[in-house]
């Protein structure tokens, strides 16, 4: 079963359009949400929830339309966008406390062993915590209430290495009965790379793909070569980027048949999540860095 379903979403700013944005996320699976900055991830994730005005689009969570049932839905999702804004002067065991009132399954001894793991004083104030533990602090509360899907915007920013490698384990084991799934967005792909099952990738507003990750990575190269044949192949390369010695570029796999006479003088290699992201961006921004 599909837990999330997202069909068709726009939204329309000034300067920027979230252009008939559609995906599916499974029960039981981790997904990465990936773009650049201002690509509209936090724009999709504020839409999903309902935060936004959409003037177009359904989301389903659970097999529902979700505007149709956002209240009752809303027991099923935990979230964090952005950044929180707690009442800086109050001990995070009071704000927990009263949050807690909204969720029927909030699980306070849950809430508790997260506590603990993520070394949080429930009497210190938000205004005494730094940004790490803030950060720890929305995770927690997002975390104790038995949601079946947990939406987050950039979950591990301002976390170190080690307190990213926890929280990335500790999203492996909620979605371990398989009937949760998690989707967040994040600009560290190593994350994605050690624990997403599917990639959503947004350009400039726009889907560009949504798979399993492993078929997303398969599906393009990085190819580098000697200037005199750029003009030959970039038709068929998304972007590129010239240098002194020579160019390198981000092509579709099922593309590389098509630049079949020049194999012999190009060097090819997998494509990693960065690559394909500013790769993407590049294109957004002219196709090339002459």
């Amino acid at each position: 079963m599909n837990i999330l379903k997202v069909e068709n979403l726009c939204k329309s700013y000034k300067d920027f359009q979230l252009d008939n944005v559609s995906f599916t996320l499974p029960e039981g699976y981790i997904m990465g949400f990936i773009g650049s900055n201002g690509a509209g991830k936090t724009t999709t994730l504020k839409g999903i929830l309902n935060l936004i005005h959409t003037e177009n689009g359904t989301v389903e969570i659970l097999g529902k339309d979700f505007k149709a049932n956002e209240i009752a839905l809303k027991q099923d999702v935990a979230f964090m966008v952005g950044e929180n804004n707690y009442y800086r002067k109050k001990k995070i065991g009071l704000i927990a406390e009263v949050v807690s009132r909204f969720y029927m399954n909030w699980d306070q001894s849950y809430y508790e062993k997260l506590l603990k793991r993520f070394k949080l004083d429930p009497e210190k104030k938000i205004q005494e915590l730094s940004q790490g533990m803030k950060v720890k602090f929305s995770l927690a509360l997002a975390l104790s209430h038995k949601a079946k899907l947990i939406l987050l915007d950039e979950p591990t920013s301002g976390l170190d290495p080690v307190a990213r490698d926890d929280l990335l384990e500790i999203f492996q084991e909620l979605i371990e009965d398989g009937k949760k799934s998690i989707l967040f967005s994040t600009h560290i792909t190593n994350d994605l790379e050690k624990c997403a099952d599917y990639i959503t990738f947004i350009s400039n507003g726009r889907i560009i793909e949504s798979t399993e990750k492993d078929i997303f990575l398969e599906n393009y190269r990085i190819i580098s070569g000697s200037a005199g044949i750029l003009d030959d192949i970039k038709s068929n390369v998304v972007s590129y980027k010239t240098h002194s010695l020579g160019f390198s570029a981000l092509i579709e796999n099922e593309k590389i048949s098509k630049i079949k006479p020049f194999n012999g003088s190009l060097n090819v290699k997998n494509a990693n999540l960065d690559d394909i992201m500013i790769y993407f961006s590049k294109k957004d921004q002219g196709g090339s860095n002459d």
